[in-house]
């Protein structure tokens, strides 16, 4: 336990340590600091059973028991550890401080606005801050529902606006496969000459990256997300099994962990494969020596899923380098080649239900993220064909002058 002078001059600050995790307190007034030192010297001092009975008799448990000892195992048993693990990171990051030592019946609409308000005016982004209020209404829920407290003071707070977000901007088939050809002939990578300041070195060439294997494998990663729209964790989790002549059963995902996992919806789903991609998935498998049903399409060097490390490395490693090769600086995330996928199905004229069904989404979901698009090609006089369209980008008969739009900022 300790009371310090705040960083910036303003108030002070009581630390001490506790459930194993370094926690803080602010006060403006240094005699207000010194009784909750004092009070809290006090509190481990009689022990948790009798502190915590005392803290019943004035107002209940706090936040952070509430969670350790009810909600953690009656309801955060029940949630994917990924969804447990974020959870956890914005409790730590941007609500213990502040609330975790609050009684629940002291957390009033009052109390969470400015806790909330705090936020803002740290600079936190609206969506990590829906973040925290997604994790914080789930614990105030569980605690009404167990009638710890009246009701949830939470849902009487109105949330931050939602950060502007662009409407989905698919990758056309050319775009996509430039992104191909880079990643299955990499270029060799320059290191520059040191600068004033660094230390000395002079530059030169790295190879380029993988092997013809690892190059091929990249290819057929970019296109089961371009054209049958899997997500990456269902990328991961693929086995040969699933993959049929002409469609791909899509029923299992990957945590970050490398564990598997049902999918993001919960829901299974087969994909009906456009004919250039079911032929280089046959030949990928002819190339990999025939591997069984069972074996995974796409094993990391132990022969397991990959994990969440070994996704974000590909991306830095061999994605990145590839984008930014043909003009696409800064780099999409390769989850935004669904877009792509989704684009193509509703330039073909395919009913809106049946591209949500493929995608692995509700129409609502469908309507609200695509409904540019859907207008879009309605307008149009004819559909086109997806098949023709891959066929002759992967030829390199159609090339196309967004490249260097893009490349020029345009």
């Amino acid at each position: 336990m300790s009371v310090e002078r705040a960083r910036n001059g303003k108030g002070y600050v009581v630390r001490w340590r506790e459930h194993g995790r370094q926690r803080s307190r602010k006060f403006d007034v240094a005699k207000d600091a010194r009784l909750f030192d004092a009070e809290a010297r006090r509190r481990r001092q009689l022990g948790p059973a009798l502190a915590l009975e005392q803290l019943t008799a004035r107002g209940g448990p706090t936040l952070d028991q509430w969670i350790a000892e009810r909600w953690t195992p009656e309801h955060g048993a029940t949630l994917e550890r990924s969804t447990i693990e974020r959870y956890l990171s914005v409790l730590a990051c941007h609500i213990a401080d502040e609330l975790g030592d609050v009684p629940l019946r002291e957390l009033t609409v009052a109390r969470l606005r400015a806790w909330q308000a705090g936020l803002t005016a740290a600079g936190v982004s609206a969506g990590t801050i829906h973040k925290c209020r997604t994790f914080l209404s789930s614990v105030l829920s569980h605690a009404a529902e167990n009638e710890a407290i009246p009701g949830n003071p939470l849902s009487l707070v109105r949330a931050p606006k939602a950060a502007h977000r662009d409407a989905a901007a698919p990758l056309a088939p050319v775009l996509v496969e430039e992104i191909r050809r880079e990643l299955l002939n990499p270029r060799a990578r320059e290191v520059p000459a040191s600068i004033a300041g660094q230390r000395k070195r002079r530059r030169y060439e790295l190879a380029a990256p993988g092997t013809a294997a690892t190059r091929r494998r990249d290819a057929l990663i970019v296109s089961l997300l371009a054209y049958a729209g899997l997500r990456p964790g269902e990328l991961q989790a693929l086995r040969w099994g699933d993959v049929g002549e002409g469609t791909v059963h899509v029923q299992r995902a990957t945590a970050p962990d490398g564990t598997i996992k049902a999918t993001k919806t919960g829901q299974r789903r087969v994909v009906q494969l456009l004919s250039p991609l079911a032929v280089e998935l046959r030949e990928y498998r002819l190339a990999s020596g025939r591997p069984p049903d069972a074996a995974l399409v796409f094993p990391g060097a132990d022969g397991e899923p990959w994990r969440k490390s070994d996704w974000q490395m590909w991306r830095v490693d061999r994605w990145a380098p590839a984008c930014r090769a043909i003009g696409l600086d800064p780099a999409p995330r390769p989850y935004d080649l669904r877009h792509s996928f989704v684009s193509l199905l509703l330039a073909a004229r395919r009913d809106p239900a049946h591209v949500a069904a493929q995608a692995g989404h509700t129409l609502t979901v469908m309507f609200h993220t695509y409904w540019h698009l859907v207008r879009e090609y309605e307008a149009r006089e004819e559909g086109v064909d997806p098949e023709r369209e891959i066929t002759r980008a992967r030829a390199g008969d159609v090339r196309s002058e967004c490249v260097n739009e893009r490349a020029a900022g345009l």
